[in-house]
């Protein structure tokens, strides 16, 4: 959705607190997200995400357990803008 020119997210819930765009409540405040499966999180480098959706495979998962939101940065980190994601 876009609102005002700035991208946003509706209802992403999250509870990985120590992940830079969490926010109160459990929501994630990143512009976007990426989802993918494990496997494929391990091979891409951590630059790899959301705005480069478009390269990606497609990558078939059993359940939900086998899937990874490469879009997590540890807070504090420095690696914020590693990713080309924003917070909203």
């Amino acid at each position: 959705m876009i609102k005002g020119g700035v991208t946003t997210m509706s209802n992403i819930y999250c509870s990985v607190s120590n992940c830079h765009y969490w926010k109160k409540g459990n929501m994630c405040d990143a512009n976007q997200i990426m989802v993918t499966s494990d496997d494929m999180a391990g091979w891409e480098p951590d630059s790899f995400d959301a705005p480069d959706h478009s390269e990606f495979e497609h990558t078939p998962v059993e359940s939900c357990m086998e899937t990874c939101c490469k879009t997590f940065v540890e807070k504090g980190s420095g690696k914020e803008k590693y990713d080309g994601v924003t917070r909203l």
